[in-house]
């Protein structure tokens, strides 16, 4: 159902930034580029091309990226212009907002999911006015 396809979304673009197997972050990290975590980051991540977050990666914060790759853990937040996949065995605690996403067999996704596209749009409800009581004179 979710995640049939075999072949994984990747962008054509190198990865720039790469945190360690046996790297801790903290901190917020802006690049426009492609990042790859394979260690732990706390803070979060802005503006980046494309984030891979490998099978023993951890990022505790938000992450907003043209596309996003989860193999490992995360405890944030998701926004994906393009494309969010979850990979066989990763685990997102936190909501995604994104156009497209795949989810492995296996993954742990617990949040809330907004899926938009360039052609959809979104209409936010006005907030209700509260009723005024009306006098009526005979």
């Amino acid at each position: 159902m979710f995640g049939s396809k075999k072949e994984s979304y990747s962008p054509s673009k190198e990865i720039e930034t790469l945190i360690g197997e046996n790297t801790v972050f903290q901190g917020t990290l802006k690049s426009k580029g492609s990042i790859r975590v394979d260690g732990r980051l706390e803070g979060n991540i802005v503006e980046a091309y494309q984030v891979i977050v490998g099978a023993k990666g951890y990022v505790q914060g938000d992450i907003t990226a043209q596309s996003v790759i989860i193999g490992g853990k995360v405890n944030g937040n998701i926004t994906a212009m393009e494309h969010i996949e979850l990979q066989p065995g990763a685990q997102l605690l936190g909501d995604i907002h994104t156009s497209s996403l795949a989810i492995g067999e296996g993954a742990v996704f617990e949040g809330h999911c907004v899926m938009t596209s360039e052609k959809t749009k979104i209409i936010e409800l006005e907030p209700e006015k509260p009723q005024t009581s009306r006098q009526v004179r005979f």
